[in-house]
């Protein structure tokens, strides 16, 4: 690969993982779609401005930048299985509306059926102007595949050397299916339920709420993102329009009066101009 910056980290790299970090692929692209959607330019994670006043929710999001994100915004991330805990498809009434963006980060695929109550759940959390973060595997093809459409009450059995999911439908009838799909993730295995299709995601995104999908399917070599497929891309959905909150503006220019007296304090400093003279700054 071409030299990158991580834009987890800030480090200078040439292999497709950060060797400073751990940042893959993936990680940097979610944090590109963030950095576009917040700011409109590409920035790093370090060089994310500190305001409060953004609330983010991540859900079971990547180490990698989940604590970097709340020393920069009003961020908490969450897990299915363990505290801090939340249920994206029965969150806490108290949750709803309360976020300017949300990231899900190959989360989708893994909930049980019906999948749109997560997608309508999401847009919910979200403030009028908020964005979803999103990726999850998916196809090119026609329709999504549902591996368990009847899933209801189920568990797993070892036949053999075969691990065999055992379902029992609502209706009563019992269903075996053998070589269930499991992806590692931050919180061990977890269960493939189905395999998204494009138009099928843009579809449900579509009737939860959300006003605008945009698919990144752009390269960003500065930050070695390279696509070498044209599916499961990144992708962000907006509630409404972009627009900063009053307390984000004040926010904003706070940091950047601060900012200005500092270059002004230091710009009065003896070191500081002889630096100048000698070229040195």
């Amino acid at each position: 690969m071409q030299p990158f910056t991580c834009n987890i980290c800030g480090a200078n790299c040439r292999d497709a993982t950060c060797k400073s970090c751990g940042a893959g692929l993936r990680d940097r692209a979610i944090l590109q779609v963030l950095s576009m959607e917040l700011f409109g330019v590409l920035l790093t994670l370090p060089e994310f401005p500190r305001l409060r006043s953004i609330r983010g929710l991540g859900t079971s999001d990547s180490h990698l930048y989940a604590d970097r994100l709340a020393q920069k915004f009003d961020y908490r991330n969450t897990f299915y299985d363990r505290e801090p805990r939340l249920d994206i498809a029965h969150p806490p009434e108290e949750e709803i509306g309360k976020y300017d963006f949300v990231i899900s980060s190959e989360v989708f695929e893994h909930v049980l059926p019906p999948v749109e109550a997560v997608f309508q759940n999401a847009c919910r959390l979200l403030k009028p102007n908020g964005v979803l973060v999103l990726s999850t595997p998916y196809s090119l093809e026609a329709s999504t595949v549902e591996h368990f459409p009847d899933l209801h009450e189920f568990g797993f059995a070892q036949l053999g050397e075969r691990l065999v999911l055992v379902n029992r439908t609502r209706a009563g009838a019992v269903q075996v299916f053998e070589n269930p799909i499991f992806h590692l993730g931050c919180s061990g295995q977890a269960l493939e339920v189905r395999e998204f299709s494009e138009s099928a995601l843009r579809a449900l995104l579509s009737a939860a709420g959300f006003s605008t999908i945009r698919i990144y399917s752009e390269n960003c070599a500065p930050f070695g993102i390279v696509r070498t497929e044209s599916w499961s891309l990144p992708m962000a959905a907006r509630k409404g329009a972009f627009a900063l909150s009053l307390d984000t503006t004040r926010e904003a220019m706070e940091h950047w009066r601060e900012l200005n007296r500092s270059v002004k304090r230091l710009g009065r400093s003896y070191w500081f101009r002889i630096g100048h003279k000698l070229g040195l700054v």
